[in-house]
């Protein structure tokens, strides 16, 4: 099953509009919850980091037999140094995303603690790529914080 999605820079009304959406095919499927959670976590950061961060976006999802495939493209500023925006509470948020409640700096390392394989490319003035797999098959004590 493959779905599709949009995403507008600075539309934190529909942030976690694709989330949500996967999440009830997921449950439809029966997958398991804590691996609905697992992915969950890691599409609603990125979709938000999306949102806080980038012009535009597309959010592309492939859900299979045997795991969740996820990719969100988005044209926007770019991540200049990746290893450091990696980094537990690194942030680049605006002062409005701040106080809006997002930008803590979570998001990145959030997928990667939630997500069995994580790749992420950016190019400056661009934009990134960021893809997500999780495998149904993997029963793992995950949580949002990494614990």
């Amino acid at each position: 099953m493959q779905f599709e999605y949009s995403i507008e820079g600075g539309d934190f009304t529909h942030a976690g509009y694709a989330s949500s959406q996967v999440k009830k095919v997921l449950k439809q499927l029966n997958v398991d919850p804590k691996l609905i959670k697992r992915v969950v976590v890691c599409l609603y950061e990125a979709e938000v980091n999306v949102v806080a961060h980038a012009y535009s976006g597309k959010i592309y999802t492939d859900i299979s037999t045997d795991r969740i495939y996820m990719k969100l493209e988005d044209k926007g500023p770019g991540i200049p140094d990746i290893h450091q925006a990696m980094q537990m509470g690194y942030s680049t948020a605006s002062p409005e995303v701040r106080e809006m409640g997002f930008g803590a700096g979570m998001g990145l390392p959030n997928i990667q603690n939630n997500a069995d394989e994580f790749n992420i490319s950016s190019v400056v003035n661009e934009g990134t790529v960021v893809e997500i797999v999780v495998y149904l098959n993997q029963l793992k004590n995950y949580s949002s914080d990494g614990k």
